[in-house]
């Protein structure tokens, strides 16, 4: 039996001018892809900085240019496919592109093996404010967000806690504009983390969620005393529920569940989007879901609460 065809697809999304380009010629000069045979670059938008031929013809690179979002199909792909047979792909996207088209116009045999978004630090905050759910969703499918350009009077704590919010399981990065990683990028975070019972106000409560799953090797041990609608999975054991408070990542439309396991013995009693108290030890497991160490609870005390003045919280 003939094993079937895979071939890894890269995807680099981000706006215009995000640094796509130079991101892609830094991994190409790097040799990341100088062995193998014919590759595929698809390039859907050109920005200030183009490819270099030389490069992409020493890494054996064919280009491809789509010019329209609705050029970029699964025919066209699979006449690529056909009339080269590429060994790895490459695609530049345009970040004011659905990525959903672009993974539905894949054919079979091309798999995506990492997807990379760049973001422009100095207009982030900008774009967030005025066009968030496009911005956002650049998020969703990320395996790595480096964000470049980066000065040191940026919130750039929030930029990680932002665009996490969305994905979880992304890697996020900080290029100074000296070309430096950041790897010092710090939550200064609104309770302190030092007390024997940290209380989370109700308006930190996506602050404390995402610095959890960000370090949790911080947390292991510590307890915390925090307001969260009841949660009860389907497929659960009785004495587990999930306290957590409904955040939006970037939109009404977006609205999400968010919070942490927890084991209580009297967690059979308690009703669906009943409001509690809770005091708790932290603690951490494995998740196949995030594929990593993420947090769990272990109740002390819990007590009926009235509900958060604001329903929603957020992570900006």
């Amino acid at each position: 039996m003939f094993k079937k065809r895979e071939v890894p697809v890269y995807i680099f999304t981000g706006f215009l001018e995000s640094g796509k380009t130079s991101f892609i010629e830094e991994t190409l000069k790097e040799g990341q892809f100088e062995q193998g045979g014919k590759k595929a670059m698809i390039v859907c938008e050109e920005g200030e900085v183009e490819l270099d031929e030389e490069l992409l013809e020493k890494n054996k690179f064919r280009l491809f240019t789509f010019e329209n979002e609705e050029d970029l199909t699964l025919d066209a792909l699979k006449k690529i496919e056909r009339d080269m047979k590429p060994e790895t792909v490459i695609v530049e996207w345009n970040g004011t592109w659905d990525q959903n088209n672009l993974i539905e116009a894949l054919p079979d045999e091309w798999l995506i093996g990492e997807t990379i978004t760049t973001v422009d630090a100095g207009t982030y905050p900008t774009y967030l404010a005025n066009m968030k759910m496009m911005m956002i969703n650049q998020f969703q499918y990320a395996d790595l967000i480096c964000f470049n350009r980066c000065t040191e009077d940026m919130d750039l704590a929030s930029f990680k806690r932002t665009s996490r919010a969305k994905n979880r399981r992304a890697q996020v990065i900080f290029e100074m504009t000296d070309g430096q990683i950041n790897n010092n990028v710090k939550e200064e975070l609104p309770y302190d983390i030092t007390a024997p019972v940290i209380e989370v106000e109700d308006d930190d409560f996506g602050i404390w969620y995402m610095d959890c799953f960000d370090n949790v090797e911080n947390y292991r041990g510590k307890v915390f005393k925090f307001k969260g609608v009841v949660y009860k999975p389907k497929k659960a054991k009785d004495d587990i529920f999930v306290p957590g408070r409904f955040a939006m990542t970037c939109c009404a439309a977006d609205i999400q569940f968010v919070g942490f396991p927890c084991k209580y013995e009297g967690a059979a009693d308690l009703q669906e989007k009943q409001v509690v108290m809770v005091t708790a030890e932290l603690d951490s497991a494995y998740s196949k879901t995030y594929g990593q160490e993420a947090p769990i609870l272990k109740v002390r005390s819990l007590e009926k609460a009235e509900a958060p003045t604001e329903e929603v919280v957020y992570f900006g």
